[in-house]
């Protein structure tokens, strides 16, 4: 049986994707072993199919959970993995060392548990500060193309063409909503980007996720009747959508970090979180954002009325979609 490294990752959709290149230096350096992610349950189920890791298990269960109060867990699968396992990676708080004992008691021959939020590393960009918990310099952090099964492809594009939409038409896909609506547009501002998008020959098509109900109805009243809306996907089908679209527009959001990962043109609308910190990376992608934020705290960021780090004009958005689309910097991925 092959050695393994398990990862514990606590973190929701997004922080999961911003580890996704230290996962792959730990892939690059154990090529010999299984490597397993425990994370958030759609994400790293994901990422098993596409390859980048073995096996997934989510990581909020009753399998995992004994882990986190310093027990020994007693899922078949999970204990089989660690007690094949050459390496243990938690990226979340161990002040009393206790998960990291546990992991050892379980049978890993070596634990790093550190939180990515710890103030000793050094880190800028929330990316680099996984892989320096593994000991990888900044320099070093690989840049992860993720490539998407062909039948995951297959599946997009019968889903598009049932809602009328064929690859030879120009799409943008264009998420309003976000981890909270705090860091979103107005919804009145997203709808002219739209309303020109559509101007310059893209056919719109406007995703809703699982929080998203209340922003979205904003921007429908802000758009022409029946515009495309794609509501109620899993996270492997909307990746498949994102690998079908010529062109993606959202927030501060997981699905604009797996928007990037993917290599789709990626237009990413930054406000009140700090873009060196969490901006989505990629050649094919571009940040937009307003004036710097002032507010200390982020219970002042949701007092604020004024969001001047959101005071960005229909103009600068779509200018900035059609710059990206421009350079052709990616073809649709077929």
């Amino acid at each position: 049986m092959r050695r393994t490294i398990v990862i514990l990752h606590p973190g929701g959709l997004g922080d999961l994707l911003l580890a996704v290149p230290a996962v792959q230096s730990l892939r690059s350096r154990f090529p010999a072993h299984d490597v397993v992610v425990c994370g958030h349950d759609e994400a790293s189920r994901f990422l098993a199919e596409c390859g980048l890791v073995d096996h997934s298990l989510p990581v909020h269960t009753t399998a995992c959970a004994p882990l986190f109060a310093g027990r020994t867990p007693d899922d078949p699968l999970l204990v089989d993995w660690l007690g094949r396992c050459d390496r243990a990676v938690a990226w979340t708080k161990d002040d009393c060392g206790t998960l990291s004992a546990v992991l050892k008691r379980s049978g890993a021959v070596e634990s790093v548990v550190q939180s990515p939020f710890a103030a000793t590393l050094t880190g800028v960009h929330q990316s680099e500060r996984y892989a320096e918990i593994l000991g990888v310099e900044a320099g070093q952090v690989p840049v992860v193309d993720i490539a998407l099964p062909e039948a995951l492809k297959g599946e997009a594009r019968e889903l598009l063409a049932s809602c009328g939409f064929f690859h030879e038409q120009r799409l943008a896909l264009v998420h309003p909503g976000s981890g909270s609506r705090h860091k979103c547009m107005k919804p009145e501002i997203l709808g002219r980007v739209l309303g020109g998008l559509q101007a310059q020959g893209f056919e719109p098509l406007i995703l809703q996720g699982p929080a998203d109900e209340e922003i979205v109805d904003g921007l429908l009243a802000h758009v022409p009747p029946r515009r495309a809306l794609l509501r109620g996907l899993p996270l492997r089908l909307v990746a498949g959508v994102l690998s079908q679209v010529d062109l993606f527009l959202g927030h501060d959001s997981g699905v604009t970090h797996l928007a990037a990962l993917l290599g789709t043109v990626t237009v990413a609308l930054f406000g009140p979180t700090a873009p060196a910190r969490w901006a989505p990376r990629g050649r094919t992608v571009t940040v937009v954002t307003g004036k710097s934020c002032v507010c200390p705290t982020w219970e002042t960021i949701k007092d604020c009325q004024e969001k001047p780090c959101l005071n960005l004009s229909s103009s600068t958005i779509l200018d900035a979609c059609l710059t990206m689309r421009g350079a052709e910097l990616n073809p649709r991925i077929c």
